[in-house]
């Protein structure tokens, strides 16, 4: 009698971990893309494109194409700071820019020009 009682109690257990994991798993996905554009609004191509949480933490770095867009595919959702950097120049950061699930974010990073 003891033995099934067992056998129930470590299945429960196991079916909530594996539900904890599930869950854990789920985590709402997205997507930001953008531009890179100079002082006079033309597409800057090979620019860093740095993105971190929104405290900081958890730096990440990509380059523009040839036509100056970059994208940070598969994000979780959550705000976001950004900015770009090329030719010795930054741009402003773009603070609490928000990742959503349903749709990417768009945006464009304006860099000035080279002093």
């Amino acid at each position: 009698m003891r033995k099934p009682i067992i056998a129930i109690v470590g299945m429960l257990a196991i079916a909530a971990l594996s539900a904890a994991a599930q869950q854990k798993m789920a985590v709402p996905i997205g997507t930001l893309e953008g531009i890179v554009v100079d002082a006079h609004d033309k597409p800057v191509a090979n620019a860093s494109v740095t993105i971190q949480t929104s405290d900081g933490l958890q730096p990440h770095a990509t380059r523009t194409d040839a036509e100056g867009h970059f994208q940070f595919a598969r994000w979780e959702t959550g705000q976001y700071d950004l900015r770009a950097y090329s030719n010795g120049v930054f741009s402003d950061w773009q603070k609490r820019i928000m990742i959503h699930s349903k749709k990417p974010t768009k945006i464009t990073l304006r860099l000035p020009d080279a002093k």
